[in-house]
């Protein structure tokens, strides 16, 4: 991986927003692919993306992986910026079918299954956004791998000029 997209800082607040990401949309790609809290599983869900929101079925079957695998990755703070554009782009697929609907979420229960507004989604992206900006932050494996990288490639004229 490029030592670009490990580059970090120690900051707490990238680690927050990678965390509470990974910890709001595990339940969602749980859902989505395993078929857990109620969910329809993979296929069930590949079905809905490509038959009723008309998605192609190979960006459906992407945005299922990513909304499962997205969040460990999240989680341990591996390739956080990849996984974090991967959300973005999850989200505005998400909220291109969800702004017919409006701003407000289903708060009350009243609204039919899949009729929710999109600022579930505008807070998905502005956490995602943080990553993708500014890394995994601290308590990453993004952080420690780039460290090791960077204590291991010292610069060729300072090696020069040492001996």
């Amino acid at each position: 991986m490029s030592p670009r997209l490990l580059r970090t800082t120690a900051q707490p607040g990238p680690a927050l927003a990678r965390l509470t990401l990974a910890l709001v949309l595990f339940p969602h790609g749980a859902q989505h692919v395993l078929g857990w809290f109620g969910g329809y599983g993979f296929h069930g869900t590949l079905q809905w993306m490509t038959g009723t929101l008309g998605f192609p079925a190979p960006l459906a079957a992407l945005a299922l992986v990513t909304e499962l695998v997205a969040p460990f990755a999240l989680l341990a703070g591996l390739g956080g910026r990849v996984a974090a554009l991967g959300i973005v782009g999850l989200m505005l697929g998400a909220l291109s079918t969800h702004v017919a609907n409006g701003f407000f979420m289903n708060w009350f229960g009243s609204l039919p299954a899949g009729q929710e507004g999109f600022e579930y989604h505008i807070l998905a992206l502005a956490l995602a956004g943080t990553v993708a900006l500014e890394g995994s932050g601290a308590w990453s494996l993004d952080r420690l791998l780039f460290a090791r990288a960077a204590a291991g490639a010292e610069p060729p004229r300072r090696a020069a000029l040492a001996a």
